[in-house]
């Protein structure tokens, strides 16, 4: 009898086992199935330099959203674009090629008519299962059909309407423009150009600026229309802060003019630079003269302009975050911040972008895993190796666990994830314009340019770049070996 028991127990157990196998086995399953491609929201930003609070760009920014996402990730202070131009650092970062290998150095040329057959990010996405969706700013060009979903709005000119600049003099809601008061630059040097080298509040609210309703159409879809069960990746664009520096009243009423802190520039500071580089900082072409603003003591006014631009496009981050928080796919999607690249506002005596300065090349960018997996990667950390928007096309392709990518120019930052202090060698290369390069590596920046000219920048001991130290022989090892970086013959 005791032994019958005995048998029986055991049949009892062993069943009990089994049925707990796959008990386990059905809920790791439905897990893997879950959460083994993480959604994607792709977040860039236009013209945005380390003014930010997680990179302490400018001690008096306001940046509350910005900031907590960085602190859900993983911040690569050290971060360059490709080009500090619009059309060829987005062209580099939905291509992952280079623009020295593209041949994309401005923004008159596409990427899609110079290489039809490259297979650009949305559209690999799209190959491996995903729903593509934009909205807003992303391409240089409106590449509608790389998406499932699209929503442009840009609404470059004027906060109100999509029309011609001309036609928004007389707008019954913007006064006459420009906003500043200042001199067109551009119409004297260059005569019937519209300037947009302006700045001001303007009369709205948040929802109706272009930016505004970009956002509006990705918290809604985060919030009520994102599916578990099919995998997204949604890139949105934000178009502040380019020029104009246009936004609601209530963010230039967070930086009170007479307090605002402007770049320091010694009158000495383009003293060792060659006449290319002082052809650079003088352009007006992304931007305006530095002796104009000067002259209309308009630098406070200006900076305060950029930073509520700033703060602006920070609250609608914010309004994304909320919505991907309360929506359907919180716990498994993977969010990228990042900026096509900076913009100086007097640095060099230059306004605008296009140099290969480190105002001009350095960029934010934040990777947040999913959820889901944050136990792998180092959260709330700092990455200070040198880095660049490049590589973003592979590290989406490990984090994803897509198909793997030929002829990519970046490397996957998956391991910097996961170690942050991770040394490298690495050396990031910028595209100025033809036959003008940066290249910088964790202390150092080299500029090359085409009539051979260089300069040498020691980023530890002078990150505002004011001493070349180029023709000092004592670095000249150094000089070297950054310049092997050059994509020179």
């Amino acid at each position: 009898m005791f032994s019958r028991s005995r048998f029986v127990l055991k049949k009892i157990m062993a069943l009990i086992r089994t049925v707990s196998i796959v008990l386990i086995a059905f809920v790791v399953l439905s897990t893997a199935k879950t959460f083994a491609r993480p959604n994607v929201l792709f977040i860039s930003v236009d013209d945005m330099n380390d003014w930010v609070g997680f990179l302490e760009g400018h001690p008096q920014v306001k940046t509350p959203n910005m900031d907590r996402l960085a602190k859900r990730g993983v911040v690569f202070s050290n971060a360059h674009c490709a080009a500090p131009l619009c059309g060829p650092s987005r062209a580099a970062v939905f291509s992952g090629r280079q623009p020295f290998n593209t041949g994309v150095v401005n923004n008159q040329q596409q990427i899609r008519k110079l290489h039809p057959s490259l297979v650009l990010l949305p559209l690999h996405f799209h190959a491996q299962g995903y729903r593509t969706l934009g909205g807003g700013k992303l391409m240089h060009r409106k590449f509608a059909d790389m998406y499932d979903e699209v929503f442009f709005t840009e609404q470059r000119w004027s906060p109100y309407a999509s029309k011609k600049p001309q036609s928004l003099q007389q707008n019954s809601r913007l006064v006459m423009r420009p906003l500043n008061g200042m001199p067109n630059d551009r119409q004297r040097v260059q005569p019937g150009k519209f300037s947009s080298f302006d700045w001001g509040a303007v009369p709205v609210q948040d929802d109706e600026t272009g930016d505004g309703k970009v956002t509006n159409w990705a918290a809604e879809y985060l919030r009520n229309e994102a599916n578990p069960k099919k995998p997204f990746f949604l890139a949105t664009g934000f178009y502040r802060p380019h020029i104009p520096l246009y936004a609601p009243r209530k963010y230039f009423e967070l930086y009170p003019v007479d307090s605002t802190i402007v770049p320091k520039v010694p009158s000495s500071d383009l003293d060792d630079v060659g006449s290319e580089a002082i052809a650079l900082a003088h352009s007006i072409q992304t931007g305006g003269l530095h002796e104009s603003v000067l002259q209309h003591g308009q630098w406070k006014d200006a900076v305060v302009a950029y930073l509520a631009c700033i703060s602006f496009v920070d609250t609608q981050i914010g309004k994304l975050l909320d919505a991907l928080d309360s929506g359907p796919c919180a716990e498994n999607t993977i969010v990228i911040l990042w900026s096509d690249h900076g913009w100086h506002l007097g640095e060099k005596e230059h306004w605008g972008k296009t140099t290969g300065w480190e105002r001009s090349t350095r960029v934010p960018l934040v990777i947040v895993p999913a959820k889901a997996d944050s136990a792998s990667y180092k959260i709330g950390s700092h990455c200070e190796e040198a880095v660049g928007l490049i590589d973003l096309y592979p590290t989406l392709i490990e984090m994803c666990a897509l198909s793997s990518k030929a002829g990519l120019d970046g490397v996957s930052l998956v391991s910097q994830l996961s170690d942050p202090e991770t040394k490298t060698t690495r050396v990031v290369v910028t595209t100025v314009d033809e036959g003008i390069f940066s290249v910088r590596d964790k202390r150092w920046r080299l500029i090359h340019y085409a009539d051979g000219s260089e300069e040498l920048y020691d980023e530890h001991k002078d990150p505002q770049e004011w001493k070349n130290l180029a023709g000092d022989e004592r670095f000249a090892a150094v000089r070297e070996r950054l310049g092997n970086s050059l994509p020179i013959e």
